[in-house]
């Protein structure tokens, strides 16, 4: 079954580089270093390395205090960090400098992993989330290199779109040599989709193990000093199709809150011009972080049109709206408002958050809302009392700071698959 699985791979390379030419006119990072892709790039003069995966933005922040430990701990070992997107490489490059390697993934045809890790040569394979890919697996099995699948989360739905694959899924999963599963709900599905009980171990999510600079509430606080003291809400990584929602929500907020200020930070940077043209087109009087413009009494919509500055913006908001929630792309990390004591709110759509959502939502500290108008209600209720909403602040603060110990028990299985030399 595999064999047939890669040559569908081999067959669809066409499609593939076209998506890549197709995305790079919105985003050109998308036609840079193709060959790394294949496996082909000059060889790094490491012997021995740690390869850790990490697909995108997100996956790397989540990663971040995991990489930083083994920095630490392990100076000498090679690390390689790789990434789908330019996003995640971009946010690798900013975080870790020189610190690490960091290349693209190859995709996953034998030809094009089997040039990856003759140039890496990797001791071990962290793979952050849910990253199955059946060739990598294989190879890694036949050349004795150890594969763990950290933070590993499997939805309802996703693991029934496995197990209709059959014996091809049974065998892939199989092939994991340690997984680290969120939940045991998570570890289960995983088990029944082939993975061997005996090397499962359920350790948390690496999401509340979340690290913020110890400056981050002084630049934040000056942040707030620039926005003249003003009620502020955030909405955060918005997706196509939200950001017509927030805007309404933001109309409503106004007649209410009328000093109220609009923070909005898209998801990717090739829709900043789109937003921003949006906010003006529906009347609003609007200020760009890129341009360095200040957000004046008279500015309804703050643009956050800048890479690595959200958490920034959350710690400066009174209440933050998380995005790729009120469309079908399965939320964003909701921890990082909740560790800065800021309340939350977020879509009906949070299935790749749906453990983390549904802690927040019973302590109190997340309101989930289905349209525009609960949007703008919650905003309102929040904005209007303070008392009420430094409370829901508080209550995700304190279900962060319980459900820490994650990393170290992730970092505890890593160490166990390092030879003693690393």
């Amino acid at each position: 079954m595999r064999q047939v699985y890669t040559i569908l791979l081999y067959l669809s390379l066409p499609i593939v580089l076209f998506r890549l030419l197709w995305r790079s006119i919105k985003s050109p990072g998308y036609r840079r270093r193709w060959a790394e892709r294949f496996g082909r790039f000059p060889a790094p003069d490491i012997e021995a390395s740690l390869w850790i995966h990490a697909v995108s933005v997100g996956e790397v922040q989540a990663a971040e205090p995991l990489i930083r430990r083994l920095l630490d701990r392990h100076p000498a070992l090679p690390l390689v960090v790789t990434t789908t997107t330019p996003t995640g490489s971009e946010r690798v490059r900013k975080l870790f400098q020189d610190n690490l390697i960091h290349l693209y993934f190859p995709y996953d045809i034998p030809f094009a992993i089997d040039g990856f890790l003759r140039r890496v040569r990797p001791r071990l394979l962290v793979m952050v989330e849910t990253e199955v890919w059946p060739n990598l697996l294989a190879i890694c099995k036949d050349r004795d290199i150890p594969t763990i699948l950290a933070n590993g989360r499997m939805s309802e739905g996703s693991a029934k779109g496995y197990a209709r694959l059959g014996a091809f899924s049974r065998e892939t999963f199989s092939l994991i040599t340690v997984l680290a599963a969120q939940t045991q709900a998570d570890a289960k599905r995983f088990i029944d989709l082939g993975v061997d009980p005996d090397a499962v171990r359920v350790t948390g999510s690496i999401k509340f193990d979340i690290r913020l600079p110890a400056s981050l509430l002084e630049q934040a606080a000056v942040v707030r000093r620039n926005w003249s003291g003003r009620l502020v809400w955030l909405a955060a990584s918005t997706h196509e199709g939200e950001d017509e929602l927030v805007l309404a929500a933001h109309r409503r907020i106004l007649r209410v809150h009328a000093n109220a200020l609009l923070v909005l930070v898209p998801r990717h940077p090739e829709r900043f011009e789109r937003v921003a043209s949006l906010c003006r087109k529906e009347g609003f009087n609007l200020a760009r972080r890129s341009a360095g413009e200040q957000a004046t009494q008279s500015t309804s919509v703050f643009l956050g049109d800048t890479m690595g500055e959200l958490t920034l913006f959350i710690g400066a908001a009174d209440v933050a709206f998380v995005g790729g929630s009120m469309v079908p792309v399965g939320g964003h990390n909701i921890l990082e408002p909740a560790a800065l004591g800021v309340p939350i709110l977020f879509g009906p759509h949070m299935f790749n958050f749906l453990l983390i959502s549904q802690m927040m939502l019973e302590s109190g500290a997340a309101i989930q809302v289905e349209t525009s108008e609960q949007l703008a209600s919650g905003v309102i209720g929040w904005l209007g009392d303070a008392s009420v909403r430094t409370e829901a602040g508080e209550r995700g603060r304190q279900l962060v700071a319980e459900n820490r110990g994650a990393l170290n028990r992730l970092f505890a299985l890593i160490e166990k698959q390092l030879p003693p030399t690393a």
